[in-house]
């Protein structure tokens, strides 16, 4: 029986990441193209590239700068100023290194139908649990009581999705096994890392279709 959600935050909770980064591409004047080169190399080597190690990790392809920023490794001022020399502007104009990642982070804005769904999701019983990989970005925390039985962000744990160990910890948390919940993100390489422990995944990609979803593994109403 299921009895649980962990649930990711950026791009599942919020708008899609496709649409936010394109706003901060705009609000930045960068370079699209390059942009998109730039992180393509990081997040492919981050999530994609081969097969998972023990810990979730391309045992041989090692680490990159994603990995130390959503475990807590790096700060985020170090991060911003490696990403702000990679990347470039469309006026020649030099990336403001300070400030990166929360002028980043300010246009992934709140879906509230996905909060919704939280709600209803605890008043029908069911347990909650975030479980977000950080890139050193605050997040607006206000009234999550309301939404979340536990928050579990990487890089206050120093473990980070795809980890299997990370999971784990979140399924501690809410006091589940893996076999009882549900795990929403966008990240498909996320999904299959949950699905190893025995968690129901879904893949986000539209806010009406994963609260459909999930109403018909929990067979209860979340709108």
């Amino acid at each position: 029986m299921l009895k649980g959600v962990l649930i990711d935050w950026g791009g599942v909770l919020t708008v899609g990441l496709a649409e936010a980064i394109a706003e901060w591409i705009v609000a930045e004047n960068l370079d699209e193209a390059h942009y998109r080169k730039v992180m393509r190399e990081l997040v492919v080597h981050a999530y994609e590239n081969g097969e998972n190690g023990e810990n979730g990790e391309n045992a041989a392809n090692g680490e990159n700068a994603i990995h130390a920023l959503e475990r807590g490794e790096i700060s985020g001022p170090d991060f911003e100023r490696d990403l702000a020399a990679r990347l470039i502007t469309t006026d020649g104009v030099p990336l403001v290194a300070e400030g990166l990642l929360t002028r980043m982070f300010s246009r992934f804005h709140r879906v509230e139908p996905m909060y919704e769904m939280l709600r209803e999701a605890r008043a029908a019983g069911l347990r909650t649990c975030l479980l977000s990989n950080s890139w050193a970005n605050e997040y607006p925390r206000e009234g999550w009581e309301d939404f979340f039985d536990a928050v579990v962000i990487s890089g206050e744990i120093g473990m980070r999705k795809p980890e299997p160990r990370i999971f784990e910890h979140a399924l501690g948390r809410i006091g589940l096994a893996g076999e009882e919940c549900v795990f929403v993100d966008d990240i498909e390489a996320n999904i299959e890392a949950a699905r190893r422990l025995g968690i129901v995944g879904v893949h986000h990609r539209d806010p009406e279709l994963t609260i459909t979803e999930l109403e018909t593994l929990f067979q209860v109403t979340l709108r």
